[in-house]
């Protein structure tokens, strides 16, 4: 290859190549500049302080709001379970009731007297009947029964034959609500008799002998 058209190569690559470079300064000047971002004044800082409090104190007012309500809530369901509590034995006793306001009506041309007195017996069992098996409750004492100062209330006591405190006499009779006593039997207590000097030695007397 002859010198001449060696150097006219040359040219031409050193042509294409400035040529070149030139397009690509043309296209990175002619893309545009990436903005940085602007940080925010301090009216817009506040502005946002002031829009995350109001809803801050707006989260805060309904929650306040809300557990008013619940508290109100919660004192009217107490309130309700306590006035309407015994709902369930009152309806029974009203049925109660009817018995005995129909008994009282039949007792008006009643002749026969042994008839009023089954009727009471028969609402009395009626009664205690769905007291023991609904609401388990129970009465208890029976004359002779030992006497127990936790179950019994002593109203009177007379010394007898007896080796231990009994129940001589029941006024009125306890109620126990499962296993709590819930009024206590008022009774005659019978007492042992105080102890004499005879009386002590036909004791030690029988020990002897046996």
């Amino acid at each position: 290859m002859s010198e001449s058209k060696k150097k006219t190569e040359e040219e031409q690559e050193a042509v294409q190549t400035a040529a070149d470079e030139n397009t690509e300064e043309q296209a990175a000047a002619e893309q545009p500049e990436k903005e940085e971002p602007k940080e925010p004044s301090l009216e817009e800082k506040y502005a946002e302080l002031e829009k995350q409090n109001a809803k801050l104190k707006d989260d805060y007012l309904r929650k306040v709001a809300d557990f008013d309500n619940y508290r109100k809530r919660m004192i009217k369901e107490k309130q309700d379970a306590f006035d309407y509590a015994n709902t369930a034995i009152l309806t029974d006793l009203v049925a109660i009731l009817d018995d005995f306001d129909r008994g009282l009506a039949a007792m008006q041309d009643a002749t026969d007297v042994k008839s009023v007195i089954d009727g009471i017996k028969m609402i009395n069992k009626q009664m205690k009947g769905f007291l023991e098996s609904k609401y388990d409750l129970s009465s208890y004492c029976e004359p002779g029964d030992a006497f127990d100062p936790n179950i019994h209330e002593a109203l009177s006591s007379v010394p007898a034959d007896v080796e231990e405190p009994v129940c001589a006499e029941v006024y009125l009779k306890g109620y126990k609500l499962k296993d709590r006593v819930i009024r206590h039997a008022k009774v005659l207590v019978n007492m042992p008799k105080p102890k004499t000097e005879e009386t002590e030695k036909e004791e030690a007397d029988t020990s002897a002998e046996n």
